[in-house]
């Protein structure tokens, strides 16, 4: 039993090992993501992770009777002009790491034409792709319905949201 179980421990290293010799690729991050995302809902029933998500993507205002997520929170423009950012902003994905917001936002920039940046902030410490930004409320929610006709590449949230950036 016990040879049994060093073998296969001895498997389990090998094609570790042989895994991490290889390329990575966005399939293989995103195999790696939704694996890490599984564990993380290990012992969560289905109704509780519905109710989760349900109050993740839950519209927290009503703006010309269309309810709208629209999320408050300080954050600071990066590797951009601060003068790009303005009040509301359509958020259309979020990473951790600055260089995948930076390549996103280069996409939507030159295949999209969009005025795209970069903010970091928030609880979570991510940095947050703005497809573009609006004084008005109004406006950035209107731009938020329309946002399947006018942006053509895929967009990264599930649910495009706005943020209230707060400055200081």
């Amino acid at each position: 039993m016990t040879k049994r179980l060093i073998a296969r421990l001895l498997l389990a290293v090998a094609l570790t090992a042989a895994m991490a010799s290889c390329h990575s690729n966005e399939a293989n991050y995103k195999a790696a993501y939704d694996k890490a995302m599984e564990k993380r809902r290990e012992g969560v029933g289905a109704e509780e992770m519905q109710r989760i998500m349900a109050e993740k993507t839950r519209p927290t205002m009503v703006v010309n009777g269309d309810s709208v997520r629209v999320v408050t929170m300080a954050a600071n423009v990066t590797a951009d002009s601060v003068s790009v950012a303005k009040r509301y902003g359509v958020v259309v994905a979020q990473f951790k790491q600055q260089f995948n917001a930076i390549t996103m936002r280069n996409r939507l920039r030159k295949e999209e034409g969009f005025p795209s940046y970069v903010l970091f902030g928030g609880d979570e410490r991510k940095y947050y792709v703005v497809v573009k930004a609006f004084d008005e409320l109004d406006v950035a929610v209107a731009f938020l319905k329309s946002i399947d006709r006018s942006v053509k590449m895929k967009i990264l949230e599930p649910q495009p949201w706005i943020m209230e950036r707060l400055t200081k």
